[in-house]
């Protein structure tokens, strides 16, 4: 069960490695999940007869997804945009993430019920909190919207952005 979730830890940040174009991380994460695999593969066939080795292969799968998306999470690799819609005054808010160093960009805007001002933040996803506490803050009934960003060039970035890219997480320090 144990080389089960391992491996299958590792093959969702392999995944993640994938889509985010990170060609050295991935390949190396592959070698090792494909040999912890193989082991606990054998070990199955071994005993394929007995129901509790099988049943602790497949608990092991679906704990090795959750951790691996559990750690994906925390390790917060690459960068997302951030859209935010205000219908309120959103001055107060634009001062603080511009305090805070978040590049920004505004736009005025016309909603389903009236004016509205949008705000476009591309940021690293380990500040993402930072950045939604502070809508929460300033702005409460903001309508906010979070995707990743697979590419992005140029742009003001917070001190230390791309600060994993020394890590070898395929990030690159935006000019």
């Amino acid at each position: 069960m144990l080389a089960r979730m391992a491996d299958q830890s590792l093959g969702t940040l392999r995944v993640v490695f994938v889509a985010k174009g990170n060609k050295y991380l991935a390949p190396l994460v592959g070698f090792f999940e494909s040999i912890i695999w193989l082991l606990a593969v054998s070990q199955i066939l071994k005993h394929i007869d007995n129901p509790v080795c099988t049943i602790a292969y497949g608990t092991g799968f679906a704990l090795g997804n959750y951790l691996g998306m559990t750690l994906e999470e925390k390790i917060s690799i690459g960068r997302v945009i951030v859209r935010v819609v205000c219908t309120r005054n959103a001055e107060p808010l634009i001062a603080a993430l511009r305090e805070r160093e978040f590049g920004l960009t505004v736009v005025d805007g016309s909603g389903s019920k009236g004016s509205v001002k949008m705000l476009f933040s591309v940021i690293d996803r380990s500040d993402l909190n930072d950045l939604v506490a502070l809508i929460n803050r300033w702005n409460p009934n903001a309508f906010y919207s979070v995707e990743e960003v697979k590419v992005a060039r140029e742009g003001v970035f917070r001190p230390g952005a791309g600060r994993l890219a020394m890590l070898g997480l395929g990030l690159r320090k935006m000019k």
